[in-house]
């Protein structure tokens, strides 16, 4: 009898030593998106750079986020070339086109970017369908008084997109991505993951503030750039460092199979 888990040979002893860390990483920051409620079954994506190569980690197109583990990521170049994957059996998963057209558009316009997450929550996707976007109406969301808007352009499929897509995204850290969801950048895996998590808890704040049908309390333009200049690099802290570390120990309470 079946216990509903998919077994996957490791993949330890055929990457390098940098390549495994990433892939936990990668594994981890699936396992996070779905655990605080951000993913969409087995669709969007999150991908981590390998340090050293013009190459990503990816996850299999047919798995669900809370399944994914170290082993089963699949390894691409920026052509989409994938160079190393599991043995998946019959299930022989690949990689979702639309997923590798927006990844590897970033990674290739953005050589310091180590993670990019793509999600298409229900708050990130309520925004993104909002003529106002997102609405600097809480701390939270002051930290992304600047973020990019990319139009839709339909199923991202074409590789056409990518120029506008980077274009938008510019050097930022976040993008809305207009009737479609978020698209956040980070140096890790960890720094990626925490402004998702804050990216969303603005939206989800807005979505409720605005529910209430009355009056929004604005904040003066300075005190808007003050608190959002808080946050930029070089101001405090690298987001992401020090709740990585915890969140990992949150995962490993949880279910340690995602290092697997």
């Amino acid at each position: 009898m079946s216990d509903g888990m998919l077994r996957i040979p490791s993949m330890k002893d055929q990457c390098s030593p940098e390549e495994w860390q990433a892939r936990l990483d990668l594994a981890a920051c699936y396992r996070l998106v779905d655990l605080y409620g951000m993913s969409d079954m087995m669709a969007n994506h999150i991908s981590v750079r390998v340090p050293g190569e013009e190459t990503f980690l990816i996850n299999p197109y047919g798995m669900m986020y809370e399944e994914i583990t170290a082993s089963c990521l699949i390894k691409v170049d920026l052509a989409g070339n994938v160079l190393s994957k599991p043995d998946f059996g019959t299930l022989n998963y690949g990689i979702n086109k639309a997923g590798y057209v927006i990844h590897s558009a970033v990674h290739e316009a953005r050589p310091e970017v180590g993670c990019v997450i793509h999600t298409h929550s229900w708050a990130s996707m309520a925004v993104s369908a909002l003529d106002c976007g997102l609405l600097p109406i809480t701390q939270t969301a002051m930290r992304f008084l600047k973020i990019g808007y990319h139009e839709y352009e339909g199923v991202v499929l074409n590789d056409a997109e990518k120029e506008s897509l980077v274009r938008d995204l510019g050097q930022g850290e976040a993008l809305i991505l207009r009737n479609h969801g978020a698209l956040v950048v980070g140096r890790t895996a960890g720094e990626a993951f925490n402004w998702t998590h804050r990216l969303e808890l603005a939206c989800r704040s807005q979505i409720g503030a605005m529910s209430c049908n009355t009056k929004l309390r604005p904040v003066p333009p300075q005190v808007l750039e003050e608190t959002w200049n808080n946050y930029q690099p070089g101001t405090r802290r690298p987001y992401g460092l020090m709740e990585w570390a915890a969140l990992l120990r949150k995962l490993d309470r949880l279910d340690p199979a995602w290092r697997t």
